[in-house]
């Protein structure tokens, strides 16, 4: 899957990193739910770290169709929020 982080860039991620990940989304959309915005941090940027270790950037002036879209680590918690979709971040 191709992972678009706001801000940075693509890279690519393996479909079997996906578990990880909707674990972490799962405790971002938490700390956002219940306004945690030290817990948000936090997850938010573990998430993104998650991404890129577990991906393979692709060169900046390729531009692939994105799986997902990741807001930038700067984003607010209320930025976030308008981007959750029911499950969160991520599907699944």
């Amino acid at each position: 899957m191709i992972v678009r982080i706001m801000g940075e860039g693509q890279v690519r991620v393996d479909d079997s990193q996906l578990p990880a990940l909707n674990k972490l989304d799962d405790d971002l959309l938490a700390a956002i739910e219940s306004g945690d915005h030290d817990g948000f941090r936090r997850t938010l940027g573990a998430l993104l770290d998650a991404v890129r270790a577990a991906g393979e950037p692709l060169p900046a002036d390729t531009l692939e169709p994105s799986g997902l879209i990741l807001p930038a680590p700067e984003a607010t918690l209320e930025e976030v929020k308008a981007m959750l979709k029911d499950d969160g971040l991520i599907p699944g």
